[in-house]
Formats: structure tokens, C-alpha cells, sequence
């Protein structure tokens, strides 16, 4: 069974950085695809960041493009998310997900659009103030 912790979250103002840590244990498949994402109050929970881990391709979304930035430590089975220049839209509930049990294909495909993540970690909390 997979399981997904995370930490590195906390309080920051505009323009610093936080670094998040996902420590995934159960999880051996070099093929999948993890993943972080975000639900602030009041809004639909949104993907941020992916990592297809066999070609280690990066997907982000817009609104992170050039700030947030994925790795991965596999030895450590270790995911990160490098988060710069926040802004208080940043503000939310940080998740690591993993998308486990497709084809290679459907991996991809899912790891591209934040769609099919099946495996949750409990979430770190991100406050950023203006």
C-alpha cells in the first residue's frame, strides 16, 4: 500500500520561497507519475505540478510556470516541489498524489493532465500574506 507524507509547509510572505517534501513509501514503480496539488478555500482542488517518472518529463500548470519548480530523489523515493516568488494566490492545501495501476500510456496521458491520481497524501498547508 502506498502511503504519502508531506511536509515543508508553513507561512511565508510575497515574493520567498518554501521548498515541499513528499516521502512515498510502498511506492516502487520507476514508470508512474507523482504528482502535487492544491485546494485553497472555496475552490476546486487544482494540479500544480508532475513528474512521469521513467522519462522524468514535467508537466506545471500555468499559473506556476517559471516559479514552482518538481524533482525527484529516487533513492530516497523522495518528491519535491521548489515554490518561489509566492504570491497570496499561492495560499492553499498542498497534496501529494501519486497515479497508480495504467498503462504506460494512460500514465503519461494522466501525468500531463493532472487527471486519474489515485493515491492521496493528508495535505500541508501553504499560507502566503501580501
Amino acid at each position: 500500500q502506498v502511503q504519502l507524507v508531506e511536509s515543508g509547509g508553513g507561512s511565508v510572505q510575497a515574493g520567498g520561497s518554501l521548498r515541499l517534501a513528499c516521502a512515498a513509501s510502498g511506492y516502487t514503480d520507476s514508470r508512474g507519475c507523482m504528482g502535487w496539488f492544491r485546494q485553497a478555500p472555496g475552490k476546486e482542488r487544482e494540479g500544480v505540478a508532475s513528474v512521469y517518472r521513467g522519462s522524468g518529463s514535467t508537466y506545471y500548470a500555468d499559473s506556476v510556470k517559471g516559479r514552482f519548480t518538481i524533482s525527484q530523489d529516487n533513492e530516497k523515493n523522495t518528491l519535491y516541489l521548489q515554490m518561489d516568488n509566492l504570491n497570496p494566490e499561492d495560499t492553499a492545501m498542498y497534496y501529494c498524489a501519486a497515479l497508480l495501476g495504467r498503462s504506460s500510456w494512460g500514465t503519461l496521458v494522466g501525468c500531463r493532465d493532472f487527471n486519474g491520481f489515485n493515491s492521496w497524501g493528508q495535505g500541508t498547508q501553504v499560507t502566503v500574506s501580501s
